[in-house]
């Protein structure tokens, strides 16, 4: 297969000083150094399975390809996918890029035309790497950036003629949340920066084809957090000042306390009819009208487990 003499150019060029992302550690991860996120040069691949919990848009009723890369740029204290995500877990097998392209290329192979990639802010070397070679492989997919939004605005450059959809978290809007939650104080400049070039980039639209689906634009994703809907007008607001009341927002409320935060004053708990209603009604205040708002108890059925061969499958 061709993509054994593939030359990996965007990881040899990029990870000799990472500065990938936000941390700008400068470590080279391809000797070995590690930076915040304590990964290599490696593809660090959790997992790529068929995924059909994303918004409708992405990928309708047959699901999307997902590519969930292990650890992060932050650390949320209460990370779902905590599993995978904490700097401190170490992945038991290595993959290659050929292994993951004949899994990609697998599920290509069933109809589904879109290869998403969960929490790559650290690693969009890895993800230029991927998509090249699927595109060597004769096929086209759309390609969707789903990160948690703390992401460099030169790395987005890099990567415009790569991703076809962007989908960033906007987590915070002040930066007291942001550092006690995800170690992050600066995440709400740094987000709101990233997400004007997405922006940029894409435009306010979210273009769809015939058959529903995406294929290029922006989705903001934003989960309300329980004892936080103040902060959550409070970012809606911003959006609608800074970018725009165009964009596609997928409001989430699907938060559950996961067992690192079970006795937190007030993460330990879902978030209530009253807190979650109130920041919906702000959204069509302040006149957002397209994109999603999910149920109540979403939370029940967005729980994944990384011990499985299929996270998203009991």
């Amino acid at each position: 297969m061709a993509i054994l003499s593939y030359n990996l150019n965007y990881i040899s060029s990029e990870l000799a000083e990472c500065r990938v992302c936000p941390r700008n550690c400068g470590v080279n991860r391809i000797a070995g150094e590690l930076g915040y996120c304590k990964t290599n040069a490696n593809f660090n691949i959790s997992s790529i399975c068929v995924h059909k919990g994303e918004e409708p848009a992405i990928g309708g009723e047959i699901g999307v390809c997902n590519i969930f890369f292990s650890h992060c740029n932050l650390q949320c204290i209460y990370c779902q996918n905590h599993q995978i995500s904490c700097n401190n877990f170490e992945s038991k097998n290595e993959i290659t890029l050929e292994f993951a392209l004949n899994k990609i290329l697998e599920i290509l192979k069933t109809g589904i035309n879109v290869v998403g990639f969960v929490s790559p802010s650290h690693m969009s070397p890895q993800v230029k790497e991927i998509i090249s070679a699927i595109r060597n492989s004769g096929y086209n997919p759309k390609f969707v950036w789903n990160s948690n939004g703390y992401d460099k605005q030169e790395t987005l450059r890099s990567l415009e003629s790569f991703i076809d959809i962007y989908l960033p978290d906007f987590k915070y809007i002040e930066e007291n949340d942001a550092m006690q939650f995800s170690d992050a104080k600066n995440y709400p400049e740094v987000a709101l920066k990233a997400i004007k070039e997405m922006y940029y980039q894409k435009g306010s639209k979210l273009n769809i084809d015939e058959s529903g689906i995406a294929e290029s634009g922006l989705i903001i994703r934003h989960l309300v957090l329980p004892g936080k809907s103040v902060e959550s007008i409070k970012l809606l607001e911003t959006i609608a000042e800074e970018i725009s009341t165009r964009v596609t927002i997928s409001l989430m409320s699907q938060y559950y306390p996961t067992e690192n935060v079970k006795n937190h004053k007030f993460l330990n708990k879902q978030v209530s009819k009253e807190e979650y209603d109130v920041v919906i009604e702000t959204m069509y205040r302040l006149g957002f009208t397209n994109g999603w708002i999910q149920e109540l108890g979403s939370h029940e059925n967005y729980r994944p487990d990384f011990e499985n061969n299929h996270p998203f499958e009991s």
